[in-house]
């Protein structure tokens, strides 16, 4: 009789283990699975009528391209401060996706932000004393950011024709960013290309990451004094 109770105390284990490990593996997107485009549902890609670098590349898919670039070189999850500003390329976080999207159409992103910051400092209350080698690393610091100099989108995950490639997604009451990848899960809702230091880099994570924010930055309807450019 223990040696029935024993077995199926083993066999319920290794059946929730499973059932654990699949669940696990759905919700960080390692199981095998399909991923779309936007003209598999109908919907036309937006191009930006900026090219800020002058590459022949507009802004947005200059930005998802440098988003994508930061996800491949699979960056190690470390938020640690440096001199300069800037992390090496083989460490980041999620906010050091953003910039590195950026630079890869021509914007300094941290000199926009730490030039917003000096001209409107009431608006950055979380900042006591500006620091321009990490402010622009802040989650909170970015929604401020693009609030006041982006275009607010939707945060409803269903309108599904309102994502955009290169748009910047804020989750999490200013826990997480990311940028909005160009494939789509099965529902047509975007993959989002982000550092929480998870196993895919570019993933369908609207699933398990609550929308605060959603932007598009159009430098065309912005001041030429407040756009910076990226200088080796």
């Amino acid at each position: 009789m223990k040696k029935k109770i024993a077995i199926g105390v083993l066999i319920f284990v290794a059946v929730l283990s499973a059932l654990l490990g699949f669940c696990a593996a759905y919700e960080y997107n390692l199981l095998p699975q399909r991923s779309y485009a936007a003209e598999d549902f109908g919907i036309e890609v937006l191009q930006s009528t900026m090219d800020f670098n002058g590459n022949g590349i507009d802004d947005y898919t200059d930005i998802l391209y440098g988003a994508r670039m930061d996800a491949e070189k699979h960056p190690r999850y470390d938020g640690s401060y440096y001199d300069g500003g800037f992390p090496p390329d083989e460490i980041g976080v999620c906010t050091d996706v953003v910039w590195r999207a950026f630079k890869n159409a021509g914007y300094n992103l941290r000199e926009m932000v730490d030039h917003d910051i000096a001209l409107r400092p009431e608006a950055y209350p979380a900042i006591e004393r500006r620091d321009d080698n990490i402010d622009f690393r802040r989650v909170v610091n970015l929604h401020i950011f693009f609030e006041e100099y982006a275009v607010s989108l939707t945060i409803d995950t269903d309108k599904i024709e309102e994502w955009q490639p290169g748009d910047i997604v804020i989750f999490n009451d200013d826990g997480h960013i990311g940028i909005v990848s160009d494939k789509r899960n099965a529902s047509g809702q975007p993959y989002i290309i982000h550092n929480g230091g998870q196993p895919k880099r570019e993933e369908d994570y609207l699933k398990r990451g609550k929308v605060t924010a959603h932007y598009r930055f159009d430098a065309s309807m912005l001041d030429q004094s407040l756009l910076f450019r990226w200088t080796e």
